[in-house]
């Protein structure tokens, strides 16, 4: 009763939102690259909001599945398909035992989630079931996924109500220039006020040097007041670190727990996933704004998500329109 990797990808792995807590004993916190998608995910299939899920970049995996069970699919468009016909995503699917799912290559995006509604079967790891493959810890083995490995689930869940309402609006994720809202901080003080002008009114373009770990941009000069050396302190999501070079590297969910690099600023954590499925090539700008600015925007898509769940918990109009029908058909035989 599980899923079995006949072709594992460029790079899956099993992810939840991390494992918080230990960066203070050097373990990075790992987890989903794009939070919203992962949430999403799960949101579709009434999972736990920190249920693991799978996490693919670039080029996806192909599954077969052992047994029944309810998936969801969300992230950037692998073009899914399960038996060789196009799979929906952003929807609850219900796919059966011996069905192979296989994704392609990323059309938009650059990472996708598949969510199970029968639990992935990984143990809990300090708290969390995601995978660090840096310290080979937590997820399937500690390492990412490869052809050959089976996964089982830890229930057995088929039914969910209002399955045909279980759908929401496609992420296409914007291929054009993207720009990510920022807090300044916590060493700005360290750069020029040319250099911070630099950082706010210049575009970048994301390098072939991106991962789960960071991604290195290039474009103009930020100009620093001092060397860019200083003591070695805790890194964020989103960090926005600018070493010697002047080129800003933005850390990610796999970064390392200290940097001794000032942070010019922090990308708002409810634009982290427009910067995490971007690609080579693709172009990103900053917005200064507040912290307060910051924490409406996320306490706004807590809202959203709020909105999406009572959406998918409405009889859709099919289903309504079927029950009128047989009303009217009961009313006429009585």
């Amino acid at each position: 009763m599980g899923i079995r990797i006949i072709k594992a990808g460029m790079m899956t792995t099993v992810q939840d939102l991390g494992r918080t807590g230990y960066q203070s004993q050097g373990f990075s916190v790992a987890g989903v690259m794009d939070v919203r998608s992962f949430k999403l995910a799960n949101l579709l299939l009434d999972n736990p909001e920190n249920e693991a899920v799978l996490e693919f970049s670039l080029i996806g995996p192909t599954l077969e599945f052992t047994d029944g069970t309810l998936i969801a699919i969300t992230g950037g468009d692998f073009q899914p398909v399960i038996n060789g016909e196009p799979a929906p995503m952003y929807t609850a699917i219900d796919v059966h035992k011996g069905d192979v799912l296989k994704f392609g290559s990323a059309r938009t995006g650059s990472r996708g989630y598949i969510a199970f509604s029968s639990y992935l079967k990984i143990p809990v790891v300090m708290g969390s079931r995601c995978t660090n493959m840096k310290s080979s810890i937590g997820g399937f083995k500690g390492r990412k996924l490869q052809d050959g490995d089976y996964i089982g689930f830890r229930i057995k869940r088929r039914y969910l109500p209002f399955f045909l309402s279980r759908t929401l609006e496609l992420d296409e994720f914007n291929q054009e220039d993207v720009t990510l809202r920022v807090v300044l901080g916590p060493q700005e003080d360290r750069f020029s006020k040319q250099g911070i002008e630099t950082f706010l009114n210049s575009e970048y373009t994301v390098t072939s040097d991106f991962d789960r770990m960071g991604c290195r941009l290039e474009g103009p000069y930020i100009a620093r007041k001092e060397t860019s050396d200083m003591i070695s302190d805790g890194i964020a999501f989103g960090s926005v670190q600018v070493p010697s070079h002047g080129k800003p590297i933005i850390l990610l969910a796999d970064r390392q727990t200290t940097g001794g690099y000032p942070k010019i600023a922090t990308v708002a954590s409810v634009d982290i996933p427009w910067l995490v499925q971007r690609k080579t090539d693709h172009k990103v700008r900053f917005k200064a704004v507040s912290v307060e600015e910051a924490q409406r925007l996320y306490l706004e898509e807590s809202k959203e998500f709020s909105r999406m769940r009572k959406m998918i918990h409405q009889p859709c109009k099919e289903v309504l329109e079927c029950r009128q029908v047989s009303r009217r058909i009961r009313k006429l035989f009585s």
